[in-house]
C-alpha cells in the first residue's frame, strides 16, 4: 500500500508514517487511535491551496502535520508542540 491513499475525500495513512512522526512503534498506532490517544483532523485547501489537504495527527502535546496532494504525495511534513486535545491521555 502507498504511504497515503486518497479516495472520495477519504485518506488512509500508513501506520508506519504516523509512528515515525511520533517516535512510536507502528503496531501501537491502531490501538492509540481506537482509544483516543491519537486523534486527527483533515482540512481541504481552497483558492491557492485547492487540490491540497492538511492531515494533522495529535498525540498528547505533539502534532504531526502532512500536507498532501490529491494523489497522496506528501508535499510537506511538520512536527510541532500542540495543546492537549480532548480524549484519552497519551501513554
Amino acid at each position: 500500500m502507498p504511504a497515503i491513499r486518497h479516495d472520495d475525500n477519504r485518506f488512509e495513512v500508513d501506520a508506519a508514517m504516523i509512528a515515525d512522526g511520533f517516535g512510536i512503534d507502528a503496531a501501537q498506532v491502531a490501538a492509540f487511535m481506537r482509544d483516543g490517544r491519537i486523534t486527527s483532523r483533515c482540512e481541504e485547501g481552497i483558492e491557492a491551496d485547492a487540490g491540497r489537504w492538511r492531515l494533522t495527527f495529535y498525540l498528547g502535546d505533539r502534532a504531526l502535520r502532512l500536507t498532501v496532494d490529491a494523489g497522496g504525495q506528501v508535499l510537506s511534513r511538520a512536527r510541532f508542540a500542540a495543546p492537549r486535545r480532548g480524549g484519552a491521555q497519551a501513554g
